[in-house]
């Protein structure tokens, strides 16, 4: 069974780069530009695996994983967050709100899949 990923990334850039090298390893990736529609998104297709950049347009990625991991269906979901925002405070709090993984951009193409690999095989 391929695994789906969920990228929620409001940078057309690294959406395109963590998808080619996504794809590229066997994942099924889709990619949503604000936090409404990935929360949307996640409800609808529960995908098995959320790359979640903290700074998206109409509810950032501390409401997206707030949300997520209160949710019943959903918070079983492993969540990555990707954010340029690396200051201690945040990491402790996402860690704190439930997601299993934290990288700062600029960030290892290598490292997020190694990271989804892991997460994946869980």
């Amino acid at each position: 069974m391929v695994t789906r990923v969920l990228i929620a990334e409001d940078e057309p850039h690294i959406v395109e780069s963590l998808s080619f090298v996504l794809e590229r390893e066997g994942y099924a990736v889709c990619a949503v530009l604000d936090g409404e529609a990935a929360l949307r998104e996640l409800r609808a297709s529960a995908p098995d695996l959320l790359i979640l950049d903290l700074m998206l347009p109409r509810l950032n990625g501390f409401e997206v994983l707030k949300a997520a991991k209160a949710d019943p269906v959903l918070k079983s979901i492993p969540v990555i967050v990707l954010t340029a925002k690396g200051q201690a405070q945040d990491r402790r709090m996402v860690e704190e709100i439930g997601a299993e993984g934290f990288m700062t951009k600029p960030f290892s193409n290598q490292e997020v899949v190694e990271r989804v690999r892991e997460l994946a095989a869980r």
